[in-house]
Order: structure tokens, then sequence, then C-alpha cells
């Protein structure tokens, strides 16, 4: 990507990339999920199930497959860790009916990726409620290791803080081509998920909607590339 690695190294030293908040270890992978490893716990933010038929009732037809694409990438990255506990950030469904559409292979898919994994999943502004057919427990918001887990960030100067919501996106010029692409940011006291869902969309993250997140104290950005995650510095990045 825009010769952000050395060639000689291979696409797989890029999946992740270790990210720490308030001096507790994480590990952001490529496919935008959070792990934690001393919690075995994978995080992921707006999975948003469902999208294309929530668009199909509207008469805005999408082809009906993210549901399976984003329960397949997800099972992989569950599978490459191995993890415990599943923590879903809320808007795992785009509506309240999200879950009642699935058919009955992503519905299987589901089930069998809940089996032995303790499952939760944060209601969200999409998904406030979820239906109990879908396996696993629901909650406001957690704490966990001393770490809040919610959908919305807090929208005061709070540390420990690991949210979804925004769908952070970063414009990046550089050598005279322009990307935009999902990514991980935080200031090392609170960080804020890419949309894992595969029809979401981004918020740049120079919108003015992270500034009472993150103040003007600076963060720091993970670009999610096509073959790997990578730093950027910040001065590289460019508002829509």
């Amino acid at each position: 990507m825009l010769h952000l690695k050395p060639e000689r190294l291979d696409v797989g030293d890029f999946d992740e990339h270790p990210i720490s908040i308030c001096g507790t270890a994480f590990q952001a992978h490529v496919s935008g999920a959070l792990y934690w490893p001393a919690e075995h716990a994978l995080i992921v933010a707006d999975l948003h199930l469902e999208k294309a038929s929530a668009y199909a009732e509207r008469g805005v037809m999408l082809p009906p497959y993210d549901s399976r694409d984003t329960l397949m990438r997800l099972a992989e990255v569950v599978d490459h860790y191995q993890a415990r506990t599943v923590i879903a950030l809320g808007d795992s469904f785009h509506d309240p009916a999200g879950a009642d559409r699935l058919n009955p292979e992503d519905r299987e898919t589901l089930t069998i990726l809940q089996e032995g994994v303790e499952w939760i999943w944060i209601a969200g502004n999409h998904d406030p409620e979820i239906s109990s057919d879908v396996g696993g427990t629901v909650r406001n918001h957690i704490r966990l290791g001393g770490v809040d887990l919610r959908h919305v960030p807090n929208p005061t100067s709070v540390t420990h803080e690991i949210a979804g919501h925004l769908h952070p996106a970063a414009k990046l010029a550089l050598h005279g081509y322009t990307l935009r692409r999902p990514c991980f940011v935080g200031n090392g006291l609170r960080l804020v998920l890419p949309a894992f869902g595969s029809f979401t969309g981004g918020l740049n993250v120079l919108d003015d909607a992270f500034e009472p997140i993150f103040g003007n104290d600076g963060f720091a950005v993970w670009m999610m590339g096509q073959e790997g995650l990578y730093p950027v510095a910040t001065r590289l990045l460019k508002s829509d």
C-alpha cells in the first residue's frame, strides 16, 4: 500500500499491531477487530448485519450477502485468536428486526460461532433491543478489566474506554495517490474501533465529531489497508 511496508517482509507481518490503552495491551487486527490477550476477548464494532435487507424493504436493492460476508470474516478472526469471549460493541444489527431477517444459513453460522464462547451484545442506537433468538447476552455497556466497553463514546474527557459508533476512517495523500480507509483511532487513553460490517461507511477522523473525544491532545491512527494494518502519521491525513 503506497510503499508503506518494506517489500522484503511478508504480507502477514502486517496483520496486526499492538495498541496500549492506559497500560493495557491489545492487538488491533487488519480485519477491524481488537483482541485483548489478558481477557482472551475479541472486540468488534458495528457489524450492521442485515443492512442490505433493510434497504431492500425500502426499495433500494443491494447484494444480499453482507451478513454472510461479515460473519465469515468474524469467524476467521475468532478462530485466529481462539477467543473465549466475543464482545460486539453495538449496531450489530442494522435495525431491531435485523435478527429476524437472518436467513437460516447465516443464523446457523452465528450459532456455530457462539459454541464454547461467551458472547456479549452491547446495545446500539440501531439495535437498542436484540432478540434472544440469536443467543448471547445483551448489555447496555460493560466494564471489564477496568476498561469501559460501550457503543457510543462518552462525549466528555474520559479514560479507559473502547467504543464504536463513529465508523472512523482516515484519508491519506501520499506519492500522488489518495486513499480513504477504515481505521482505529486512539490516544493511549481511549480507542474507537472501525466498523466491522461489510456494508458500512466511515467518518473522517478529522471531522468535528471526534473533537469531544480526543480534544486537542492529538491521537494516533492505524489504517486498514488491503494487505495489512498500518500506523499513519497524522500530519499526512487529509479532510474530506
